[in-house]
């Protein structure tokens, strides 16, 4: 996608892009790629890196096409870069060293009359400005001043051009290296320094690859060339720009040489550069040509990086949703498993069943259970009547059982959850934050018996209410509401649509024993449906016992940001602005 020749961006049509573009700037703003996935590193880079050339470059393009064409000499480490700088302008303004890396730094030289371009945050807004006078001396050589820019008037540089000295792309400074990325990203076309024997380096042919891919007007300067070698490194270079699609770049050969006595390089070494770079410049219609050919591919070339870093926001939320998912099912067994350890007659036994038998006399019922029902309910009754204290510690013996029921599954599904996400090996801090919120073993416990005890409240209630009908008044209080709702609790634990028979074993006929005397109280249909509740009842508090754990684990996970159908929705307008902007029509 590229700007027809002679087409001018519409001030409606660039508006519109602005506005687009604004909207995709602020996106990378929040862009964050929270779980550990393979080039998340490398796509929070690039968003960084694309978030910065739209600020610092195509924003203020787009607005200003016969702004002055800002030159980013750029290159490898040593290649020579202050020094071309310098003898560019006839000016020490850079300075040339042997300390590595020279240039920390970046310094923007612009004529006299342009410097209004360049004051403020329209330009390399990413970057701190710092304004030196023209006459300063050059600052010195490894100065540590990251993310900051220094801007000079240059009175040797004609209007309509400025040069930026940028760090070098292979730093062994990684702020350098990215500064140095950030720096080409701004540029309308590169300069780019190598030398003889480091011109084949592979970080340089990755960054003239990439100007190539953004179609950036670009020249070679090849610097140090060995006398008698310039024609062999000449057409070894010219293949390989050829190959990276850069046939049509200038190159420049400066030979090795020692600096004139003003300490620059030799004029007739540097005045081809000089010629091509101020006849750009002085050119309007040149200037512009370069300035919409440069704009063009940054903008095809950020909706295709948008694209990549979609995939890894997609990436992202997919990582989500399945620690999610996986959390979520692991709680989802934990329910199934209490609920089958409510419904078997599990609870039945032990402490449950010792105190059941203490209450209603099981062991002898259970031998003359089919031909003495009828003497059951008078048996109860005289067991508890004026007698709390059985059902009461019948209550007891529940509540601790299946407060330790809970316990057991919700330490459990803590585990199992902790164990996947540590396997996953992509969310170390959301799940530190996730542990760090989990209750103390105390705090579970004493939560898991007050479910109960809620519970057990509910079931209470319900016999309550049962009860109130003025027939079966006289019969409950002879028995008491605990005892009723204690048979109403050993019903639940074994009930699955009416147990019948003492060939279940013993958990079943204390079951039995507990239906046949709710059926005497209430009737068959009253006592299935006050079962039915209660079964709801405690199904519903335990799933909100497991829900509260389960949720610290789900609001742990952070969610990636922007989210993706955010993102399609603002990629989509922008790759219809653009299209129009660049007189494709693309839709």
């Amino acid at each position: 996608m590229s700007l027809p020749a002679g087409a001018e961006p519409t001030s409606g049509g660039a508006g519109t892009a602005q506005a687009a573009l604004s909207r995709l700037q602020a996106d990378l703003t929040a862009f964050a790629l929270p779980y550990t996935l393979p080039g998340a590193d490398a796509a929070a880079r690039k968003a960084r890196l694309v978030h910065d050339q739209l600020g610092d470059y195509v924003l203020p393009r787009l607005t200003a096409m016969d702004a002055p064409l800002l030159a980013v000499v750029g290159g490898s480490t040593g290649a020579g870069k202050s020094a071309l700088v310098s003898s560019l302008v006839r000016r020490h303004v850079a300075v040339s060293s042997a300390i590595r890396p020279t240039t920390r730094r970046p310094l923007l030289l612009h004529a006299t009359g342009d410097g209004p371009w360049f004051d403020g945050e329209r330009v390399l807004g990413s970057l701190a400005h710092v304004r030196v006078a023209e006459g300063s001396e050059p600052t010195a050589a490894g100065t540590r001043t990251p993310r900051e820019l220094e801007i000079r008037t240059c009175s040797a540089l004609p209007e309509g051009l400025a040069i930026l000295d940028a760090p070098d792309v292979d730093s062994v400074v990684d702020d350098n290296r990215e500064l140095a990325a950030t720096l080409l990203a701004a540029a309308d076309l590169w300069v780019f320094v190598t030398t003889a024997s480091r011109y084949a380096d592979a970080v340089a042919w990755e960054h003239l690859r990439s100007a190539a891919a953004r179609d950036v007007v670009t020249a070679v300067v090849l610097d140090r060339v060995p006398a008698g070698a310039d024609a062999a490194v000449g057409r070894d270079l010219r293949r390989r720009l050829d190959a990276a699609g850069l046939r049509s770049a200038p190159v420049f050969v400066i030979p090795e040489t020692t600096f004139d006595p003003e300490g620059f390089l030799p004029e007739e070494h540097v005045a081809p550069l000089r010629h091509w770079l101020g006849t750009l410049a002085a050119d309007a219609a040149a200037r512009r040509g370069v300035a919409r050919r440069t704009l063009s591919g940054a903008l095809v070339s950020a909706l295709e990086d948008m694209d990549g870093l979609l995939s890894s926001v997609r990436a992202q939320e997919e990582e989500r949703r399945r620690l999610a998912v996986v959390t979520n099912a692991v709680h989802a067994e934990a329910r199934d498993r209490i609920t089958a350890a409510t419904q078997d007659g599990s609870l039945l036994r032990g402490e449950v069943l010792a105190r059941w038998q203490e209450l209603i006399g099981t062991g002898e019922f259970l031998r003359g259970l089919q031909v003495q029902v009828s003497r059951l309910r008078d048996r109860v009754t005289a067991a508890v009547l004026g007698r709390p204290a059985p059902a009461q510690r019948v209550e007891e013996a529940i509540e601790s059982s299946l407060a330790r029921l809970l316990v057991s599954e919700a330490q459990r599904a803590a585990l199992e959850t902790e164990q996947t996400w540590r396997r996953a090996g992509t969310v170390a801090d959301p799940l530190a934050a996730a542990l760090s919120s989990q209750p103390t073993q105390a705090e579970r416990v004493r939560h898991a018996e007050r479910i109960v005890r809620d519970w057990q409240g509910d079931v209470l209630n319900l016999v309550r209410a049962e009860g109130a009908d003025k027939r079966m008044t006289a019969r409950l209080l002879s028995l008491g509401v605990n005892g009723a709702g204690v048979a109403l609790m050993v019903v639940v634990f074994a009930h699955t649509g009416g147990l019948t028979g003492v060939e279940v074993g013993i958990a079943g006929g204390t079951a039995v024993v507990a239906q046949r005397l709710l059926e005497a109280l209430f009737g068959d249909q009253a006592m299935r449906e006050l079962a039915r509740r209660s079964r709801i009842a405690l199904d519903e508090r335990v799933a909100a016992y497991l829900d509260e754990q389960r949720a610290v684990f789900t609001r742990a996970l952070p969610d990636p940001s922007p989210p993706s159908d955010h993102l399609v929705e603002h990629l989509r307008e922008l790759t219809v602005t653009v299209g129009r902007l660049t007189g494709d029509g693309a839709q």
